[in-house]
């Protein structure tokens, strides 16, 4: 009897226990049905997202195409497609082209962004050649990865036509060639007009008076370096490259610079010396460049010192390079124009464009230097160059 009884608790618990289960299993039930549809809902909503990223996609004005590590593309939008002069079946579903691939089609060298690599992004500009040709701009933007990912990496890639951009440019550049073309034609009309007069008198007079033919040859030199100035001027102007410097003394640069510009000096009545202390500096230099320079301040101060007049020359050694300076008791600078008197073309007179300054802006630059002006306290204008610090063991490697 009592066994009976503990029979008859023991199926009540246990029939208390599987009613219990079935609740909780229904709970379950109940819960896995709603993130079933919630799971549903979401892949039908990522489905949606992808369609419409795909419609943005395939409508952007530039070309898209994703990419993996190893170059295979996943997505490729028409215009992609157009840009890369490939069609449908050149990139069915699943694609199996790879981005050397369309390298290889091109002609050009295109790769992809190692996932080694610590850059982001990367910008390429590619010439396709043809019957036309065309430019195309290639921005790759990596994926970030990182640890055991960085293997399945992607990259998103950005294709734009500059074609017309790049013509754009070139017939701009083309403009301005025949704008440089006309504005050095100008510059020689003026600058080679009036000295070539005067050699033409000196030439008169030397054959006509004998009595001064010394000072008349001593002026007709003075042009012919005038004239040989401004052909070097027209020279450097367009000359490209790269210039070649070595081991140069400044010191000696400047004395020859002077002794070349005497005649003209003479001519114009200009004192024209240097400081006494000629010791040897040194810099980093080319010194045909240098000697250009020199005659092209000098030329350019003799020409606005009155008679009675000095220009002096005087070079020195600093602690964070050397400076050349160029003094004349002229008729100094309108302070307005001490930037523009290197331009190209540009005249303080109105009336005779030149080079010479401008060509010495840029040998500067080449020279790592400077070039600067400004007026005298005590009246005149004072042109200064300042060059890097002379480094000998730089110039021996």
């Amino acid at each position: 009897m009592q066994a009976f009884s503990e029979f008859i608790a023991t199926s009540a618990g246990l029939e208390l226990s599987y009613r219990e289960l079935q609740a909780e299993v229904s709970a379950l039930s109940m819960e896995l049905a709603q993130r079933n549809q919630a799971l549903k809902a979401s892949v039908n909503e990522n489905e949606l997202m992808r369609l419409s990223l795909q419609r943005i996609v395939n409508a952007m004005p530039c070309g898209v195409l994703v990419a993996d590590a190893a170059g295979t593309i996943s997505i490729i939008n028409p215009e992609c497609r157009r840009l890369f002069g490939m069609t449908a079946a050149d990139a069915p579903q699943p694609y199996v082209l790879t981005w050397r691939d369309i390298g290889m089609q091109l002609g050009a060298r295109l790769s992809l962004i190692s996932p080694d690599e610590d850059r982001p992004d990367v910008e390429q500009e590619i010439e396709i050649g043809g019957a036309a040709k065309r430019w195309l701009h290639v921005q790759q933007h990596r994926m970030p990865c990182t640890g055991e990912r960085k293997s399945s990496s992607q990259t998103i890639v950005i294709v734009r036509d500059v074609t017309s951009r790049k013509l754009a440019e070139r017939d701009r550049e083309s403009g301005r060639n025949a704008m440089a073309l006309a504005e050095i034609s100008g510059v020689l009309a003026h600058e080679m007009r009036n000295p070539l007069a005067s050699l033409e008198l000196f030439a008169e007079l030397i054959e006509n008076d004998e009595s001064r033919r010394t000072k008349w040859i001593s002026n007709l030199r003075a042009g012919i370096r005038l004239l040989g100035n401004t052909v070097n001027n027209v020279l450097s102007f367009h000359g490209a490259g790269e210039m070649p410097l070595t081991e140069c003394c400044l010191t000696e640069v400047v004395r020859r610079a002077v002794e070349f510009m005497q005649p003209l000096a003479a001519q114009a009545m200009v004192s024209l010396a240097v400081p006494v202390d000629d010791r040897p500096i040194f810099i980093h230099g080319n010194e045909s460049a240098l000697h250009q320079v020199l005659l092209n301040i000098l030329t350019n101060a003799l020409r606005h010192t009155p008679e009675g007049g000095a220009v002096m020359l005087s070079v020195t050694e600093e602690a964070d390079g050397v400076s050349l300076e160029c003094a004349d008791t002229g008729t100094g600078l309108v302070a307005e124009q001490t930037e523009e008197i290197f331009q190209p073309g540009f005249s303080a007179q109105g009336s005779t464009p030149g080079l010479g300054l401008a060509v010495s802006r840029r040998i500067m630059a080449q020279h790592g230097g400077s070039i600067s002006a400004e007026n005298r306290v005590d009246g005149g204008a004072r042109f200064m160059l300042r060059f890097p610090k002379y480094d000998a063991e730089a110039v021996k490697a």
